[in-house]
């Protein structure tokens, strides 16, 4: 039988030229609709976390909510939103970073995090590491201790794992 990796490699959908020319976007959906191949992924990501006392997934807008959420809910951990700028209703703290393209933002509550809990930030592609980057930076200055970072794809060939703090990452799917 196959590893869930290579489920979830074989079940993604590669679209040409989104969201530009020369992209090959990974579209995730069709393994997102496969409720078993889901569950086996959550349960695959987790196994590498379980041990490690997470107390709150911090999922990264927008397909990082969804990976996040289950998760969070596969480990007994809490869960916060990574979001855009102006879409939290509450006092925020806000991070800028540099995109190969121009800038960003990503914001979190201010209470989102009591100083020195147990985070792990989830996110559904790694690939320049930027906006992962941007995100433990945000979850450190709330006062959180990111114990580690989890994708489902990992896009090697662009070197992202390098932004990352030194946090320790994981990914189920690799392309290299």
């Amino acid at each position: 039988m196959k590893s869930v990796g290579a489920r979830v490699r074989a079940t993604i959908r590669d679209v040409p030229d989104f969201p530009k020319p020369g992209i090959i976007f990974k579209d995730i959906t069709p393994v997102l609709a496969d409720a078993a191949l889901f569950r086996d992924l959550i349960e695959a990501m987790a196994a590498v976390y379980r041990e490690q006392d997470v107390a709150v997934v911090a999922g990264i807008e927008s397909r990082g909510f969804i990976l996040g959420g289950a998760l969070a809910a596969a480990l007994g951990a809490g869960f916060i939103p990574i979001r855009k700028p102006g879409k939290l209703p509450h006092d925020r703290r806000r991070v800028d970073y540099s995109l190969e393209y121009g800038t960003d933002s990503l914001e979190a509550h201010v209470d989102a995090v009591s100083h020195g809990t147990r985070v792990l930030v989830v996110d559904d592609v790694l690939a320049t590491g930027g906006t992962a980057s941007a995100a433990i930076q945000l979850v450190q200055e709330l006062g959180g201790n990111v114990i580690g970072v989890a994708f489902l794809i990992e896009l090697a060939f662009l070197s992202g794992r390098d932004r990352l703090h030194a946090v320790p990452s994981s990914a189920l799917v690799m392309y290299y």
